[in-house]
């Protein structure tokens, strides 16, 4: 075993339990693989429903799936990617079935074995520690650690760059976010649009929407901090819930008028009765929220006969192997502030990165796992 497949991965043991820092190995690449060593991996909600055991995995299982790094080892079958290269990794997809080939691989046919399985198609599992076997592959990564594995399907090269654990949430919740925007709604300049949930996915709606030129641009959440970071980054306006009102009287009122399109983070019946009560007709709601479950709400058939539309969007309907070197040009200039949004801490501050992002004080943790070399 090369030095190279050792490293140092936040495993998860049991429901409820706490992410254990522990040494693990990657076995033996297939030839459809890369092994990267990570430079920085972000911290989804999604994860932590993981650990809440909201989504259901086996367990021992490394998660995270915004990863970032360099290319370290790559198998036999890797022709587009090169030891060195610096990459982003997102999602996995089978990139041959329908929906792949029309370009919506969040769609795949295979997404839930290929990002949910935590194993190989045979059920063999990528990573294994002083114990024995462990599940990786979590989204096609499993990036809570320094090296992962994953494949030329999920891994995104980027231009070389310092900052490359920066471009790690881009992977996910930003692109989720933004792709929302950019590749689903597609608002016209001048057009407006509520976001309701200030987070990770709300601030890449967000940052999407300015550089789109919606107006006005409303911000709905409940903590003042991300309020106050809403305006900075250049919504229009931006609301607590309570001041929306049930049926967003209280939106419209302070608006004028109705919206043209919303974006749901939360996923709640509240919040959906909000969004679609605030748009106009027609008008659009997109909803982003992963809960778990059936998650049923309810609503009224009158707001879809006056042309609206609630639609459900999976990673921003958009492909990363395009859409991820948009958002990386939109960032160099200076339309994807990214470093307003995102907090780096060490790997070994693991729990001060959990506990900042369930208390809502970090938008978006970044894991470091040091420097590019």
């Amino acid at each position: 075993m090369t030095r190279s497949r050792t490293g140092t991965a936040a495993v998860l043991r049991e429901v409820g339990g706490a992410l254990q820092r522990t040494e693990i190995v990657c076995n033996e690449l297939r030839p459809d693989e890369l092994l990267v060593r990570m430079v920085g991996a972000g911290i989804c909600h999604t994860d932590l429903s993981v650990m809440e055991g909201v989504v259901p995995v086996p367990l021992p299982v490394v998660l995270g799936h915004e990863g970032a790094g360099v290319v370290i080892e790559r198998g036999s079958a890797v022709t587009s990617l090169e030891v060195g290269d610096h990459v982003v990794l997102s999602f996995d997809a089978c990139r041959a079935c329908r929906a792949c080939q029309r370009g919506l691989p969040g769609y795949c046919t295979h997404a839930r074995a290929l990002n949910y399985a935590c194993a190989r198609s045979d059920g063999t599992t990528t990573l294994r520690d002083a114990t024995g076997p462990v599940h990786g592959g979590w989204f096609g990564q499993s990036s809570l650690a320094s090296i992962a594995l994953a494949s030329e399907r999920n891994a995104v090269r980027v231009p070389r760059s310092n900052e490359l654990a920066l471009l790690a949430p881009l992977g996910c919740g930003i692109q989720t976010g933004a792709g929302t925007v950019l590749r689903a709604l597609k608002p016209s300049p001048g057009q407006g649009i509520a976001i309701f949930g200030a987070g990770a996915v709300g601030a890449g709606a967000l940052m999407a929407a300015v550089a789109a030129r919606c107006s006005p641009i409303v911000v709905i959440d409940p903590l003042p901090s991300r309020r106050q970071l809403a305006l900075e980054l250049g919504a229009t306006h931006a609301l607590a819930p309570d001041e929306v009102g049930e049926r967003s009287s209280g939106l419209r009122k302070v608006l004028g008028g109705t919206l043209d399109f919303c974006v749901d983070t939360v996923g709640t019946q509240a919040v959906i009765t909000q969004a679609l009560n605030a748009l106009g007709a027609p008008g659009v709601c997109a909803t982003l929220a992963l809960r778990g479950g059936a998650n049923p709400v309810s609503i009224s058939q009158t707001h879809l006969l006056y042309g609206r539309t609630l639609v459900g969007v999976i990673e921003g309907d958009a492909d990363p192997h395009t859409f991820i070197p948009e958002l990386v040009r939109m960032w160099r200039a200076g339309q994807l502030p990214l470093e307003r949004v995102i907090q780096t801490f060490p790997f070994d501050r693991l729990d001060e990165a959990l506990a900042k992002m369930r208390d809502g004080s970090v938008v978006k943790p970044v894991l470091t796992f040091g420097g590019i070399e």
